[in-house]
């Protein structure tokens, strides 16, 4: 069986959530309302992902470099992690939504680990959309923290270092139990994909929009599967060999 190059609906989607500190600027309001106004975005986003059938949603939260951010806008975002954990968890088990946490979580006080902990445990049984979040996540430090896995797990480091393979790596990576996404989202404008699952999105369909996060609604999300759904996956094939293999397909 080969791979379906040309997907109407994706499996995995990632999104890079940019430009709430611009919405609240653009409106004469402090960043904190723009972070807000974001978690409404995240609501709406899990809420027509579940509906597209898509199986995998991750979102940008907070990456390693943004502890290098204000402190008062830190702790915000603390806060208002702390409070969409303990208002949403429910409705997340409502709707079928399984949630994971991934990144560097020891950096995150023993409160907040407790929260994301019970969150995880309490929607491991769901199977409709599973939602991970990337907190204090950076895709450098996800390659890093993999290898150290792998080399504190082998029994011949020196042997490892000769056999290493991709598979083996990806294994231990903070996205493993999920397929690589097959498009990555950026709003906001930024044409870039800051440090955001560097080893997974390899061949990920890349699609930027200038809407604001806080201004990221269904439809926007619609449009985006609407790109999505014209991209021809090659994976490193020709456009005839890509043919040929869905002219193999409709016939088996």
């Amino acid at each position: 069986m080969t791979r379906n190059l040309r997907p109407s609906v994706p499996r995995h989607v990632a999104i890079i959530m940019d430009g709430n500190g611009r919405w609240a600027t653009a409106r004469h309001l402090p960043r904190v309302a723009g972070h807000s106004r974001g978690v409404d975005a995240v609501r709406a986003t899990i809420e027509q992902a579940a509906r597209r059938g898509i199986e995998y949603l991750t979102l940008f939260a907070f990456s390693s470099e943004n502890w290098r951010r204000p402190q008062d806008e830190v702790s915000t975002l603390m806060r208002l992690f702390v409070a969409a954990l303990q208002k949403e968890v429910g409705k997340l088990g409502e709707n079928g939504v399984r949630l994971r946490v991934v990144g560097d979580l020891d950096a995150f006080d023993h409160p907040l680990r407790a929260l994301i902990g019970d969150a995880e445990r309490q929607t491991a049984h769901n199977s409709r959309l599973q939602l991970t979040i990337c907190a204090s996540y950076g895709g450098r430090w996800d390659i890093v923290q993999s290898v150290r896995s792998l080399i504190a797990a082998a029994h011949d480091p020196q042997a490892l270092a000769r056999t290493l393979s991709e598979t083996q790596l990806a294994e231990h990576l903070g996205l493993s139990f999920a397929p690589d996404p097959d498009l990555l989202i950026r709003t906001g404008g930024e044409q870039r994909v800051s440090n955001f699952l560097l080893w997974q999105c390899a061949y990920s369909e890349l699609y930027f929009t200038h809407t604001l996060w806080p201004d990221f609604d269904a439809a926007a999300l619609d449009a985006a599967l609407a790109w999505f759904a014209t991209r021809e996956r090659r994976f490193g094939q020709t456009s005839a060999q890509v043919s040929s293999s869905a002219t193999e397909e409709l016939r088996a």
